[in-house]
């Protein structure tokens, strides 16, 4: 039986470290960051291997149920949920698997870039957001998380910019 405790630490784990290495980066620098935006995607990973596992080889049944009600007006209502199968686990055993090697690879990568904190919390972010996406029940979720895939990816893509310093006549 896959248990909504499990499933809620597949999702909530790579938010925490992207908190973590965003809010906290001062306090605790690069390695830091590093550290918990891993270890949160990490977890995710071997979780979503657990589930994985148990779909496809354990016999457990499919897991459809809601997590949390956003609100409820009348008969009109909005839930968190998820929608666990076969085809859901691979997915998020391959989500979290990829962005676990994108991890680590990235701490070459951006090791003497000024936004190394930043740009941890920011990959952390789009783990969640993936995940968010692939495990949703219904469609409000799902479009919830392709809005923040779609936000996450603005980021990414702009996180380079700076702004040009303006020349002043002499």
């Amino acid at each position: 039986m896959i248990s909504k405790t499990v499933l809620l630490i597949i999702v909530l784990a790579p938010l925490a470290g992207s908190v973590i290495a965003g809010l906290f980066r001062n306090q605790i620098g690069r390695v830091g960051a590093a550290a918990a935006a891993i270890v949160g995607v990490g977890l995710s990973t071997v979780l979503s291997a657990w589930v994985f596992y148990q779909l496809a080889w354990g016999g457990v049944p499919v897991f459809n149920e809601n997590v949390y009600t956003w609100f409820e007006v009348g008969r009109i209502s909005a839930h968190l949920g998820f929608l666990i199968d076969r085809l859901t686990a691979m997915m998020m055993l391959v989500v979290s698997f990829v962005s676990l090697m994108v991890h680590i690879y990235t701490i070459g990568y951006m090791a003497d870039d000024d936004g190394f904190q930043r740009f941890f919390s920011y990959i952390a972010l789009f783990t969640f957001s993936m995940l968010i996406l692939v495990m949703s029940n219904n469609f409000l979720q799902l479009f919830v998380g392709w809005e923040l895939v779609g936000l996450v990816s603005y980021l990414l893509i702009g996180f380079w910019f700076k702004r040009p310093r303006r020349c002043t006549p002499t």
